[in-house]
């Protein structure tokens, strides 16, 4: 990398920008796309739209079967239908889940018709300007962004080490950089929810778990990375940060340009064996650019804990 583009990368903005996209894109080898992905199995949530409905487009293209995880039955069948039209495949399978409830994804593990899945893109999450939470009491943020994305690799797992050199992507957010591991109040229980906040802390917490479940599946031929898009004009962009959309609308990605480092981890042959690592523009990123967002090392295995413990399955109904 040049000093000019260390310069500018340094501003955020164009760096996260569409003109940061464009001048990283100048480094980009066409050929680690040039992959067929025929007898693969994708799995892919949030799929319907935005940055999950451009990775399943560009699996779909490659020949993979994709199962795309949307909570909206009638949004998902809209996607499968454009999908069809776009690629000619019919290897698309609509799941419905909502990965905020733990039961609706051990429904939706079950209903993935594979013995095998190959790459497992955990892309779905929220981010709401009230404080809500799920039929069992968890704040929604983290149940979304990061109990969901927790759950389905556990449930997954024998099916991605069945694969062999299988690939979980998880997509977090440049907005993580800001924010510390900190689970004294995850649920904002006791202080004021801010939705920003909430959701960068929750796309923290996703990179921490990535490391954790990377050196989990360490003696597997499972990776386990993250990423990170940049700023993309999406959907979720549009519904949840309309005053941002509203300032930068000239200046954001694509969801395609967004889904490049998404497509790219679940495809390039060179990162086979390439595992716990962050990724912008297809380059492996420090996870820390402040000091003083550094977790306390007993956090990690707190969260770990916090995370069985609000994903296990409901108790039976009381006869």
């Amino acid at each position: 990398m040049s000093v000019l583009s260390r310069l500018l990368d340094a501003t955020i903005v164009l760096s996260f920008d569409r003109s940061g996209f464009r001048r990283h894109a100048a480094s980009f080898r066409p050929e680690d796309l040039e992959v067929d992905l025929a007898g693969r199995v994708a799995v892919v949530t949030g799929a319907n739209s935005g940055i999950g409905m451009a990775t399943s487009r560009a699996l779909a293209a490659r020949g993979a079967e994709v199962f795309l995880l949307c909570r909206s039955e009638e949004r998902g069948r809209a996607a499968v239908r454009e999908l069809r039209a776009a690629t000619g495949s019919r290897r698309l399978r609509l799941v419905t889940v909502d990965v905020a409830e733990p039961d609706s994804i051990r429904s939706a593990v079950k209903a993935i018709g594979a013995d095998r899945v190959h790459v497992l893109v955990n892309n779905a999450a929220v981010l709401p300007h009230e404080r809500r939470e799920t039929s069992r009491g968890v704040e929604l943020t983290f149940a979304t962004n990061v109990l969901g994305p927790f759950l389905l690799i556990r449930l997954l797992e024998p099916r991605l080490r069945a694969a062999g050199r299988a690939r979980v992507v998880n997509v977090s957010s440049g907005g993580m950089y800001a924010r510390r591991l900190s689970l004294d109040d995850w649920g904002f229980k006791t202080r004021p929810f801010d939705g920003v906040v909430a959701y960068a802390e929750s796309k923290r917490a996703l990179v921490v778990l990535t490391e954790m479940w990377a050196a989990r599946l360490a003696e597997s031929d499972v990776t386990v990375n993250a990423m990170h898009p940049g700023w993309a004009d999406t959907p979720a962009v549009r519904a949840s940060l309309p005053r941002f959309r509203q300032a930068m609308e000239s200046r954001l990605r694509t969801p395609e340009e967004g889904a490049d480092t998404v497509v790219w981890m679940s495809v390039c042959p060179r990162l086979a064996g390439e595992t716990g690592r962050f990724y912008f523009d297809r380059a492996p990123r420090a996870t820390h650019l402040l000091p003083w967002t550094r977790e306390d090392p007993k956090a990690r295995p707190r969260l770990w804990r916090l995370c069985e413990d609000l994903s296990a399955p409901s108790p039976p109904p009381a006869c």
